[in-house]
């Protein structure tokens, strides 16, 4: 058999890769948007994915330690004693990584008492029999004994993408021995993550000479007097150990196990299934780069090509623009080649698209006036339906060619984000992917934009996009239609979008002086912060190191240890804010300072970055990134800028009404989402406290602890606060001890008696979860679905994840929809009465209207009455309103 008929065994020890994965990644930027940390899953598959296709296996084999002890450990108890305990973080992902591997056809092994790399070195020595070239790979050095003519050992050198080939040459080497003497020098060394103490003053150049001297360790050891020296005493006093190293070290080439190497062939993947699991674990770039591998026993992936989705551009200028556009009745689907921001916008090209492939490409820099007005006809006619991807980021691009944009009745994007709400992006290429299974060219990050197109140039790319976008229209359009989402997107989010699109062009005037004025009080406050800091521990250190306040808290000032992480303990700012209120130490006061104003003045000096020419921001609004239906901000984040503290309020005191505008007024919904808990859960006592018009927590805090409403202090009503919000996001008991600083005895107690006087909420509460894990989703008031296919998933803390998800997801999703509404229905009486005020903002649940001269009356009264119908719930939506120069003096 020559050796490129060989098969190819590739053997990964699953525990070792994942935690180096786990380590390697940080796992604040490996979470999902539900909270699951996914670094340690992230790291493997790549790892994995990056072997497949370098490697090209005809047999994978991953092997996981078991839980409980091996033999190793019942040999010697203190066999890996020293190890620190399991990272929580990392515990759940290991059902995560065998999910991703059972779902790729890939082969998993564990055996109780057996450690992973017997399994490896077992299978290694039935591949090798077998006439295969196997690959291992592996963190643990141990490995290194399979290394043969035909065994190569893939050992890390850091985390798991840069992988040393340990090939026989490779080992002789680094250690000086060949491969089966590997374990003889670790015998002598010891290993330390192992706990295994080796010979004192003995290191690797040592054991391999002696190695080298003596043939093996079992001669070594036979000749142990004849070694001089203050090592040869070392050595014959510890003889034991390095005969116990030796036998704990020698890995098993003959564990009986469920699958033969034979066994372990590549098979298809389940590609429903990874789908279904990328898009839990939210690894779209992982998902594409599984698609550049072809599977045995699966067809190869289609490859990038405009002409996959079948565009067939039309000459226009052999042909009548308007002419072809009046051909087709169905919606035509629209791509833009340029960029959009609200004031960075700009289109270059334009593709119109049909479902049936033809496209017409229209350059704007370059187009005759005929072509150049039936465009512009066309996309301003309400009459001629369009399909986008993306609809504010087009309105933006057109809108800086003094384009207007309408009649579009369908986005793509928006739809895909009603249908799959928890994805981090909805880039064009992946719906297409995932709808109509053929490949575009790449897009841009946005999604937008056409980008190093190969066949035919930016014109066949951008002509495929429109094609693609009309096709998805349909099939999109018919699950929207299913899961009865259609209304959501045709009359809230289309609408929306729409609006956004005017109030980002917009933007909000800043008084800019007023700006830097605050820039400077904050950098004083901070300076002065860290000197106070400095004068209680007598000398200056780097508050913004960890490292440096790490020795101060912990060694100098000897303070209680916080979470254990990676680098030593944390010094994040919850866990310095709880260690400040167990202390009290006036270093941690002054450093809390600190960072409260060096963040305050971050925040001013990205509002001021974000000032625009026209002495306005600008911010870009985002449709789909929260889960439940809410807005966000970036760019700058808007939504950001502090309101519990004075100094943060006064940020507010710099976004001002315009140069032609009067004031500013403001108006948010109180309680909105204690209401909507009332309504949703049908409980009299907790209606009946709305319609009272007594404060909420007053009130409720008189029902829980059996006094009346006067009777009702601070702490009681801060519990009720606390309680009655924690319960619409599914705080447990511990949660809510550890948010009050009680018992956790005191805070069941507490649940327990808020539960007996509103028990509809309690039923509410379970009846949710229970009907979400039978449907597999939430809906909001006005039918917006989240699906939480974790409800019913064996990780427990996918689990309880995805129960918390539907306890709170009808209640925040329904606030999102409301005040949706109310945009839409403020924006539009404005309209209808012709009056000059717009609407600029809308901060959680809260809107901020510009308005015009003489119209704040006006203005109000359609806040007040807009707002408060916009839902029909069993109890009054109160809304507030204030009026101001500024968005600090509007607020009420």
């Amino acid at each position: 058999m020559t050796h490129e008929m060989r098969p190819k065994l590739l053997l990964i020890d699953g525990h070792s890769m994942a935690f180096r994965a786990f380590f390697a990644l940080p796992v604040e930027n490996f979470t999902t948007t539900t909270g699951v940390a996914t670094n340690a899953v992230y790291g493997f598959v790549s790892m994995l994915i990056s072997l497949i296709k370098e490697e090209n296996p005809t047999h994978v084999c991953v092997a996981f330690d078991a839980p409980g002890p091996t033999f190793r450990t019942e040999q010697y108890p203190e066999y890996k004693g020293t190890r620190e305990k399991t990272p929580e973080d990392f515990k759940h992902q290991i059902p995560l990584i065998a999910e991703v591997l059972h779902a790729m056809g890939i082969t998993t092994l564990e055996k109780p008492v057996i450690e992973a790399d017997d399994i490896l070195a077992t299978l290694a020595s039935q591949g090798s029999e077998a006439g295969m070239d196997v690959l291992v790979c592996s963190g643990d050095r141990d490995t290194l004994q399979l290394v043969t003519q035909h065994v190569t050992v893939l050992y890390p050198r850091r985390g798991v993408s840069d992988l040393a080939r340990m090939t026989p040459q490779a080992v002789r080497e680094k250690y000086g021995v060949a491969p089966v003497n590997y374990p003889d020098i670790a015998a002598l060394v010891g290993e330390t993550s192992d706990n295994l103490p080796g010979v004192p003053g003995v290191g690797p150049k040592t054991a391999a000479k002696w190695i080298t001297q003596f043939g093996d360790l079992d001669n070594l050891l036979a000749h142990a007097d004849d070694i001089k020296g203050k090592v040869g005493e070392s050595l014959r006093a510890h003889l034991q150990d390095v005969r116990r190293n030796r036998r704990l070290n020698r890995l098993l080439t003959d564990v009986e196990l469920p699958a033969a190497v034979t066994d372990v062939t590549r098979k298809p993947w389940d590609r429903p299934e990874l789908d279904r699991l990328f898009e839990s674990l939210q690894f779209r770039t992982l998902r594409d780069r599984l698609n550049t591998i072809a599977v045995a026993g699966d067809d190869a992936p289609a490859q990038a090509s405009g002409a996959a989705i079948g565009a067939q551009i039309v000459d226009n200028e052999s042909i009548s623009l308007a002419q072809w556009l009046g051909e087709e009745a169905a919606p035509f689907g629209l791509a833009i080649d340029g960029r959009g921001t609200p004031v960075n916008a700009d289109a270059w090209s334009v593709a119109v698209g049909r479902a049936d492939g033809e496209a017409v490409v229209v350059n704007l820099e370059e187009s005759d006036p005929d072509q150049d007005a039936s465009l512009r006809a066309w996309l301003a006619d309400p009459a001629a339906p369009k399909v986008t991807h993306g609809i504010k980021w087009i309105d933006h691009a057109l809108a800086a060619r003094g384009m207007t944009l309408a009649g579009v009745t369908f986005d793509t994007e928006l739809a895909e984000y009603l249908s799959r709400p928890d994805q981090r992006s909805y880039d064009l290429a992946s719906i297409v992917e995932t709808h109509l299974h053929v490949t575009i060219d790449s897009v841009d990050e946005s999604g937008q934009g056409a980008l190093d197109f190969d066949d035919g140039g930016a014109n066949v790319g951008l002509a495929s996009q429109s094609v693609a976008i009309a096709r998805l229209a349909a099939q999109q359009g018919a699950q929207l239609a299913d899961a009865h989402e259609s209304a959501l997107l045709a009359d809230l989010e289309l609408p929306v979008a729409e609006m956004l699109a005017r109030m980002e062009r917009a933007g909000v005037s800043v008084d800019i002086d007023l700006l830097r004025g605050l820039d400077e009080d904050f950098a004083a406050t901070a300076a002065q912060c860290a000197q106070e800091a400095y004068d209680v521990i007598g000398h200056t250190v780097n508050l913004g190191s960890p490292k440096q306040l790490q020795e101060v808290l912990f060694g100098e000032l000897d303070m209680p240890k916080t979470k254990k992480i990676k680098t030593g303990y944390t010094t994040d700012a919850a866990a310095l804010a709880e260690l400040f209120a167990k202390t009290q130490h006036p270093f941690l006061e002054h450093l809390l300072a600190y960072r409260d104003a060096t963040k305050l003045r971050q925040t001013v000096q990205g509002l001021l970055k974000a000032v625009a020419a026209d002495g306005k921001i600008h911010t870009t609004f985002q449709q789909t990134v929260a889960a439940t239906g809410r807005l966000s901000s970036t760019e700058p984040n808007l939504q950001n800028i502090p309101v519990r503290t004075q100094a943060g309020r006064a940020i507010r005191r710099a976004f001002v009404a315009g140069s032609d505008f009067e004031t500013l007024v403001t108006a948010d919904y109180s309680q909105i989402e204690m209401r909507i808990m009332a309504h949703l859960s049908g409980d009299d006592a907790l209606i009946e406290a709305f319609r009272s018009g007594e404060d909420l927590h007053n009130f409720v805090g008189s029902r829980v602890f059996g006094v009346s409403v006067d009777a009702v202090t601070p702490a009681m009503r801060s519990k009720i606060k606390a309680m009655s919000y924690g319960l619409a996001y599914g705080l447990s008991a511990f949660g809510l001890s550890k948010q009050l600083n009680i018992e956790v005895s005191e805070a069941r107690s507490l649940m327990a008696d808020y539960f007996e006087r509103f028990g509809a909420v309690r039923d509410y509460l379970h009846r949710v979860v229970e009907e979400a894990r039978q449907t597999g989703y939430t809906e909001t008031i006005l039918g917006r679905r989240r699906y939480l296919p974790d409800l019913n998933s064996d990780n427990r803390q996918r689990r309880e994840m995805a129960e918390r998800m539907a306890l709170n997801a009808p209640i925040q999703g329904s606030a999102a929809d409301i005040i949706k509404v109310a945009m839409l229905q403020v924006d539009r009486a404005i309209n209808d009465l012709g009056i000059h005020s717009r609407v600029l903002l809308q901060i959680h649940d809260e809107l901020v209207v510009e308005v015009a001269p003489g119209e704040t009356e006006q203005v109000t009264k359609i806040l007040r009455e807009q707002m408060g119908s916009a839902a029909s719930l069993s109890v009054p939506l109160d809304v507030s309103v204030g009026v101001g120069h500024s968005w600090f003096d509007a607020g009420h």
